[in-house]
């Protein structure tokens, strides 16, 4: 039996979502807008990785980044409605993650 191919837009987006750290940035914002230290204490990651996520995601049309002329310059980071509507998404992952994901696994 011949296997069906798989969707391109389904490959890409689970592409996507699979890059270290990705989804948990796209988590994080999910709480509303946040600076880049607040989202990097949050979730324990690099800042030069976690610049590389904000960029790539913006670039993918899902964060917003706004520049606020101040002193020193305030950045901070927004989902748009592309990233807000991974929302039920990453919910069903966190539901599925409470029932089925034992932490003894992975230490």
């Amino acid at each position: 039996m011949k296997q069906p191919a798989i969707c391109p837009k389904f490959e890409k987006a689970i592409s996507l979502l699979s890059q270290r750290w990705t989804a948990l940035v796209i988590y994080q914002l999910l709480l509303g807008t946040q600076r880049f230290n607040e989202i990097q204490s949050a979730i324990g990651i690099s800042g030069k990785v976690l610049s590389e996520r904000l960029k790539d995601l913006e670039t993918q049309g899902l964060v917003k980044r706004e520049v606020i002329p101040a002193t020193p310059v305030i950045i901070e980071y927004s989902l748009t409605e592309k990233g807000q509507s991974m929302q039920p998404i990453l919910k069903t992952i966190e539901d599925w993650s409470q029932t089925w994901v034992d932490l003894s696994d992975y230490q």
